[in-house]
């Protein structure tokens, strides 16, 4: 059986763990001598040294949650913690997870993995620096990014898939690639630094080469987002609610805030629809102003 062949098997035969499957990618890569491809290969099997270098399914949009203790025996247990409590500069990473380990790691997290969520603590300096400032007249003891195991065996199951399309392509472009001789080009170069900015990093941004429009637009678009989700969560903390109602909502207005822009959100936007619901009469005057931009989001 050619390894291009051998190569799809793995892909699609769960049974077969990802790093034997990336191993044989290994062979074909350096028999296709393309860098970028070895150099991806490299890095999935020995995890990745800098979190600019991590493809976009390693970075996991997470909340995160605390325990919280008051005066006379209050707390909060399990609270969620809106980042927005947070400066503007530190919401980005802990608004995410950057999943920087050996993808053998990654798939022994998952299948030790029982409650369907794993925790990233919080720094201790973050919590003893910014604790006080996120729940009126309590601390936070303790905090924790909150993963979902199931972002995990997305990233596991795109590798799997990228993988597959990559080599499908290999070989329709020649079937026996897999077998080349050293020094032998089996596919032009250029057609498989073209397949793998494709299938592997689903690098288009060639498509706007030349031009800032797009990212210019993408940028003031996120930052309005920004500004309109720190309004709001303003404008909730100055109305002086009851804190119960106050820490679920600023928790899902931390969660619009992550999931702007993706499929997620009109779930996150649904559930805060029903919040207001339940609470018109209290909730109403203080969100009215955001209703229209919220509803103008959702796709």
């Amino acid at each position: 059986m050619s390894l291009l062949r051998q190569i799809q098997d793995a892909a699609i035969d769960s049974s077969i763990d990802l790093p034997t499957l990336l191993r044989k990618c290994k062979v074909l890569a350096a028999r296709l001598g393309n860098d970028d491809f070895k150099r991806w290969i490299d890095n999935e099997l020995s995890g990745y040294e800098n979190i600019d270098d991590l493809p976009e399914y390693r970075i996991l949009s997470v909340n995160s949650k605390g325990h919280f203790s008051g005066a006379f025996g209050s707390g909060l247990r399990n609270a969620d913690i809106p980042l927005l409590c947070l400066p503007e500069d530190l919401r980005e990473d802990f608004g995410h997870s950057y999943m920087t380990q050996p993808i053998a790691a990654m798939a022994s997290l998952v299948a030790n993995c029982k409650s369907g969520t794993l925790h990233e603590p919080w720094s201790p300096d973050v919590v003893a620096h910014f604790g006080q400032r996120i729940y009126e007249r309590m601390v936070c003891m303790q905090a924790w990014k909150v993963i979902p195991a199931s972002g995990l065996v997305a990233a596991l199951d795109s590798v799997r898939t990228r993988v597959l399309n990559f080599v499908l392509e290999i070989e329709a472009q020649n079937p026996a690639a897999g077998e080349a001789m050293a020094n032998e080009k089996p596919v032009p170069q250029e057609t498989v630094q073209h397949i793998f900015n494709t299938y592997i990093t689903g690098d288009v941004q060639n498509l706007s080469s030349g031009s800032t429009n797009v990212a210019q637009h993408a940028n003031l678009q996120k930052c309005a987002d920004a500004e309109l989700f720190a309004k709001l969560f303003d404008a909730i903390v100055a109305a002086k609610l009851p804190k119960p109602l106050e820490a679920e909502l600023g928790g899902v207005v931390e969660e619009l805030r992550a999931t702007s822009g993706t499929a997620a959100f009109k779930e996150k936007y649904h559930r805060f629809m029903g919040i207001l619901a339940d609470h018109m009469q209290v909730l109403g005057p203080v969100v009215a102003p955001y209703l229209a931009p919220l509803a103008g989001m959702v796709a």
